[in-house]
């Protein structure tokens, strides 16, 4: 059985992402992410969203399990960061209901969505430039990169919560990813 465990970055969401793979009959773990990668045995990894880049822990550290990595709000941002791309302030702040605009029909991520897709999504900060390697997947009016992929690594990022009722087709980010998990 596939096994994905959730990294804890403090964020409101963080149990309704496990909860969301569990529905999916997906073993889960829910992780502290004080916690080392070294310590942890998983076939995907999901950093989670949190309220600031301060408190990330070792977050960072599973960039470099040879796994697959989902990161969501801030864990996307700390993808970009730590990858070489640049995060920033976003003009229209709080959560918000958002049109997301799927730019690449191939990703294995976000390519299986509508064309155009309604998500929950905080734009406090979000990623300014990718970093070398990722590619645009989705965008919106509020935000230029609200997706993003690096597939050679199998690395992706989404600026919105797939795990909240208001995203319209939530479970499909999470059924990808998991088909990405299971193709290795």
């Amino acid at each position: 059985m596939t096994k994905i465990v959730v990294v804890d970055n403090h964020g409101q969401f963080t149990h309704l992402e496990r909860r969301a793979l569990r529905d999916l009959g997906v073993e889960t773990e829910l992780i502290d992410n004080e916690t080392p990668p070294s310590e942890v045995d998983a076939d995907g990894v999901v950093l989670s969203g949190g309220p600031d880049m301060d408190r990330i822990g070792n977050s960072p550290d599973y960039l470099e399990a040879d796994v697959p990595v989902l990161g969501i709000c801030l864990g996307m941002q700390l993808i970009a960061r730590e990858l070489g791309g640049s995060v920033g302030g976003g003009e229209y702040g709080g959560y918000a209901d958002v049109t997301v605009d799927v730019v690449d029909e191939d990703d294995p991520l976000t390519g299986s969505l509508h064309p155009q897709t309604r998500v929950w999504a905080s734009h406090a900060d979000e990623v300014k430039t990718l970093p070398d390697g990722f590619e645009l997947t989705a965008k919106s009016d509020v935000c230029d990169v609200e997706a993003m992929s690096d597939t050679d690594r199998d690395i992706y990022g989404v600026q919105w919560h797939p795990e909240v009722a208001h995203t319209e087709e939530g479970d499909e980010i999470f059924e990808n990813f998991l088909a990405i998990c299971e193709s290795r």
